[in-house]
């Protein structure tokens, strides 16, 4: 029998305030390291381009910034928010960067705790954020969000803020589609949203809060985009039209840090256009793994849907570049809380997403990732590998569960009055209580310098 990290034991906690001293001193460490690394922050640095560019009226997608010649590849209305960026010197961008995504870390920690576990007393639930954040904020995709003074964090925890609200919350969808606006793939959670809220009104003929919220965040998003092309009519056009169908604008396809399933087919046929084969294999295992995550929200397991529908949504873009992965996060929390002998797989994973393994591989710019053998391979693809693994073993234990559950004469379809049944299994686990509801290439060229 496994014991949730999250759990009271008899054993006297810790006090709040050491867990608070502990996550400053891990963060203070961190942040000492990355100088000491020479972090370029070289995102950040575009991000201040397009916010000056905006000032200046000129042409967003024609601008390039820093010395690897970046672009601007999100929606125009990023480039509105990114404008207060340029009313302080460089310097000090840099120190409110790094300053403000720590402290998201501490946000994403806490509100992914609240979806595992949201009966937690306040107390507990802080006193488990500080730990837990105080140890993931060493993973590689938070790290190497910070080093590029990216954005990744900041959109998981408004599509997380969302999706904790408590029930009949006239603010759930506001983040997710501001965080849509800014950056198209967390568009993919209106999908869960709204499938999962026609399949409860098709049963119970009452307005849920799936469809709420879906509704909410389609009319932030549309109606943030229709103010944007008003108040940048050219940029809009141009990005609707032209810039969104430039998949190769972002970066080279098969290049390491692409952990998209575009980018482990680009490096495994050795070309940097994978074509029909991508289409084909994303449209499947997407489709695959949101019925997973459908099938869970149904079941009123709003975490294993959330984490689901986030690593699809990466898996299935063209590219997903490490540091957009911070939805690790919440996976490992997930992971920790539910499974059966819980750091048999949550250890593992951790250990995938704490090792650096995918740049233990050549990734330079001459291109090396279109001739890598089958272990440089295996690393390089290390996080849809484990993704895929996770999924898997999760759809078997589910229908093992299911099996178990028929032959002691249990109907495993029985739910409640509003449509709730006992959750779904994390990924690869049984779970033991319910639950409620720029080129990469570039940069590391830039780096080297």
């Amino acid at each position: 029998m496994s014991v949730s990290v999250l759990s009271k034991t008899r054993v006297r906690p810790w006090p709040l305030v050491t867990a608070a001293a502990v996550c400053l001193l891990s963060f203070a460490a961190f942040w000492v390291a990355q100088r000491l690394a020479h972090v370029n922050m070289l995102d950040v640095m575009v991000y201040r381009a397009e916010g000056e560019t905006v000032r200046a009226g000129g042409d967003l997608y024609a601008m390039r910034a820093t010395s690897a010649n970046l672009g601007m590849t999100y929606p125009p209305f990023a480039a509105l928010l990114f404008v207060p960026l340029t009313l302080v010197g460089v310097p000090l961008m840099r120190t409110l960067t790094t300053g403000g995504n720590l402290l998201l870390v501490v946000a994403l920690v806490q509100l992914s705790v609240q979806l595992v576990r949201p009966s937690l007393s306040r107390a507990d639930l802080w006193r488990a954020t500080f730990w837990i954040a105080a140890v993931l904020v060493w993973c590689e995709p938070v790290w190497t969000t910070l080093r590029y003074g990216q954005i990744n964090l900041l959109i998981a925890v408004a599509v997380l803020w969302d999706l904790t609200r408590r029930e009949g919350s006239r603010w759930a969808g506001l983040g997710i589609g501001l965080a849509t606006a800014v950056k198209l793939t967390p568009g993919l959670f209106v999908v869960l949203l709204l499938v999962a809220g026609v399949l409860l009104w098709r049963r119970d003929r009452s307005w849920n809060q799936w469809l709420r919220t879906a509704a909410t965040a389609t009319g932030v998003f549309l109606g943030t985009t229709l103010a944007v092309v008003v108040a940048l009519p050219a940029d809009s056009k141009k990005f609707w039209t032209e810039t969104l169908f430039e998949t190769g604008r972002v970066g080279f396809a098969e290049e390491t840090a692409n952990q998209s399933i575009r980018g482990v087919l680009a490096r495994l046929m050795h070309t940097d256009d994978p074509g029909m084969w991508w289409a084909v294999t994303a449209a499947l295992m997407g489709g695959a793994a949101m019925v997973v995550a459908v099938r869970a929200a149904l079941r009123g397991d709003r975490a294993v849907a959330v984490v689901v529908c986030a690593f699809t949504a990466l898996m299935i873009s063209p590219i997903s570049w490490s540091h957009h992965w911070v939805w690790c996060v919440p996976l490992l929390i997930l992971l920790a809380d539910r499974a059966t002998h819980a750091w048999r797989v949550a250890g593992p994973v951790a250990l995938v997403f704490a090792s650096f393994a995918l740049w233990w591989v050549p990734h330079d710019p001459g291109r090396p990732e279109l001739d890598q053998n089958a272990g440089q391979m295996l690393l390089s693809a290390v996080y849809p590998l484990t993704t895929t693994a996770l999924l898997a073993g999760y759809v078997l234990t589910r229908r093992k569960l299911r099996g178990t559950e028929a032959g002691h004469g249990v109907n495993a379809g029985r739910g409640t009055e509003t449509g709730t049944e006992a959750p779904e299994p994390p990924l690869e686990a049984v779970p033991e209580q319910e639950s409620r509801t720029a080129p990469e290439r570039e940069r590391q060229a830039v780096a080297k310098e």
